[in-house]
């Protein structure tokens, strides 16, 4: 039927309107999300955590000041009064909307009430005078503080310009490194809030909750308090508006099951292969390698990834070995931002996961992940820096026995290949991990004519000469050595405990599969997303008690737990967790309580939970409380 030009302008009209709004409401959105992160930075500027209270009037003021107010007295007693003990977080966020900071124009017309004349200065008399009998008093030394900086003062007068000046300024810039520090410090943003939140890059859309019936309403809970605990509850804790609880309770057994089948198996299969590594950042991130797969025609695969077994060295602990992984396969369409996840290795079989099923002809991606449970910073006693060198009987510099197991381990894990070579491509790899920069062609020639080398690849023995080079460069000194041995994740004892070496396996049936590695980077947003998609599709869902736009999503895989939380409100919510009531679990947030915040219409990843020990039974029960 047609349509006469009027209603096709309604139509228009109508279609702008709801833009207009739409594009209102996102620019709300973006406001509000900047404000809570200026009130995050300052707050864990002073204080550890968010679910921290301010405890004293010293601590408001401190507060204040990192988000850029200058607060009275009078202020801070207008909002700590006699009968005041503590302040949240929430509180906190209400007294910033409340006390806006004061703007240099302001500033300006306040002192320009006092200098009639317009002259630009304000004599220190009258300034004495009038700061401490009028208004909210100050005392002598207080004012004299002021009138004795010399960048605005001279001549018994106050350049209260450049005065505004400074003050605005300095405002500014703490609030500045507030936010500077919370952005450089990954451990505030891990740890006190959650920093995985699944957000897609404009034009990509969310992936969509699971169908109703996937979700589980949990009712009534209060948990039991704990016998002889006699702690009072937060004022964080006391205003959850709603809540939601899981429990699951695992053997020592049922961390080890055993549902994949074994790849020997398959011994008629085509099969590629390439191994990885993940590397533990200073402020606790990880990176690792991200690879390329392709697959030239449909066929039955297997792809499995657990940690390298490199030699065991007697009295060196092999740490790495524990460190759970996991491997997420995602489609390439169109382009390479348009990722779908396909599968991910959720089976089992003591250290190795993997996954096996049908897939179609194409381009692939493997991204490689660990919770972060078994990898992380851990403060260990050295008693003395293990010897990297030493000089022979000619007086020559020489490798020690120790230095050189560590390098060969080095080498096994580089050698993403497996064949014993490094190639310029697997040695550039190593080079930015360790330094930072690459060899290009005309290096490596170089390196040819210096070092042993088999089919223009460097082998083992090429590589330890390679170091013991660096050693003489440097007439004996580590220094440079070290470098590199921290960069991959070693200790002064030449133990690997910052780091932990993988090797995934990829299985075909009908073709031969070819893997590469392609970047050597930290997780991406489509790592998150393919996280928190694959935790929504395969976990249990359970709707938040009076919030039916907050749901808790949670994944039992093998040996390890995941939760994710989905916020389908409009606006920001801030989540309350607590694993107080678990035994025998570590956490990927390195805390028992914490909090999380979750933007509009996104998931995120609440916690990465996993056994102690293994060999005993272990209970995760974990309370989300919605905060705001």
């Amino acid at each position: 039927m047609a349509s006469s030009p009027g209603s096709n302008a309604s139509l228009s009209d109508q279609k702008g309107t709801r833009s207009e709004g739409s594009q209102a409401k996102k620019s709300q959105h973006a406001e509000e999300a900047i404000f809570y992160k200026s009130c995050r930075a300052a707050y864990l500027t002073v204080l550890k955590s968010s679910l921290e209270n301010i405890k004293s009037k010293e601590q408001l003021t401190l507060v204040l000041q990192q988000a850029g107010r200058n607060p009275s007295q009078k202020t801070v007693n207008k909002y700590w009064t006699s009968q005041t003990t503590t302040l949240n977080f929430d509180d906190f966020c209400t007294i910033l909307k409340e006390e806006t900071p004061a703007t240099k124009t302001e500033l300006l017309e306040a002192f320009g009430k006092i200098d009639t004349d317009n002259t630009g200065y304000i004599l220190h008399d009258e300034l004495h005078k009038l700061l401490t009998t009028e208004g909210e008093k100050m005392t002598l030394d207080e004012v004299s503080a002021i009138t004795k900086l010399p960048d605005f003062n001279c001549n018994g007068k106050l350049d209260y310009k450049k005065f505004c000046d400074l003050y605005t300024t300095t405002s500014e810039q703490c609030c500045r490194t507030a936010l500077e520090k919370l952005e450089a410090d990954n451990r505030l943003r891990h740890r006190q809030f959650g920093s995985e939140a699944e957000t897609a890059p404009e034009g990509i859309t969310v992936p969509g909750s699971k169908p109703s019936l996937k979700i589980v309403r949990k009712t009534d809970h209060k948990p039991a308090p704990t016998k002889g605990d006699s702690r009072t509850p937060s004022r964080s804790a006391q205003s959850c508006k709603a809540s939601s609880s899981s429990t699951i309770s695992m053997c020592a057994s049922s961390s080890r099951s055993t549902n994949l089948i074994e790849p020997n198996t398959m011994k008629e299969w085509q099969c590629a292969q390439s191994r990885g590594c993940f590397y533990l950042e200073e402020d606790g991130e990880i990176i690792s390698h991200k690879y390329r797969l392709h697959l030239p025609q449909r066929s039955t695969v297997c792809i499995t990834i657990k940690p390298l077994h490199l030699r065991q060295i007697e009295g060196k602990s092999c740490h790495w070995l524990s460190v759970d992984t996991v491997l997420y396969v995602l489609k390439e369409n169109e382009t390479q931002e348009n990722l779908q996840l396909v599968c991910f290795t959720d089976q089992q079989n003591k250290e190795m996961f993997g996954w096996k099923g049908e897939l179609p002809s194409g381009v692939y991606w493997l991204l490689p992940f660990t919770t972060g449970c078994r990898l992380k910073k851990v403060k260990s006693q050295i008693t003395g820096e293990a010897k990297l060198v030493y000089r022979d009987e000619d007086g020559e510099l020489a490798l020690t026995k120790e230095f050189r197991a560590a390098l060969l381990d080095i080498f096994e894990t580089i050698d993403l290949d497996g064949n014993g070579l490094l190639s310029l491509e697997e040695y550039n790899f190593f080079e930015l991990r360790t330094s930072g920069e690459t060899c290009d062609e005309e290096v490596w020639a170089v390196c040819k004519e210096n070092f042993d080398m088999k089919k223009n690849e460097l082998t083992r023995q090429g590589f330890m000469d390679l170091n013991l080079m660096e050693a003489n460069d440097r007439e004996g000194d580590p220094s440079d050595l070290w470098v590199t041995l921290l960069s991959l994740g070693y200790n002064k004892a030449l133990e690997m405990t910052e780091a932990c070496p993988f090797v995934i396996d990829i299985y075909a049936e009908k073709c031969k599969p070819r893997i590469k590695a392609i970047y050597l980077e930290a997780g991406s947003w489509q790592l998150n997303r393919a996280i928190c998609k694959s935790v929504v599709n395969k976990g249990d869902a359970k709707v938040m008690d009076g919030c039916e736009n907050i749901i808790v999503y949670t994944y039992r895989t093998g040996m390890r737990i995941t939760s994710v939380i989905e916020n389908k409100s409009d606006n920001k919510v801030i989540v309350h967790v607590n694993n107080e009531q678990s035994r025998n679990c570590l956490s990927n947030r390195g805390l028992a309580v914490f909090a999380v915040e979750v933007a509009p219409k996104s998931m995120m990843v609440s916690q990465h939970v996993m056994p102690l020990n293994e060999q005993e039974e272990w209970l995760y029960n974990c309370v989300h409380s919605l905060l705001r």
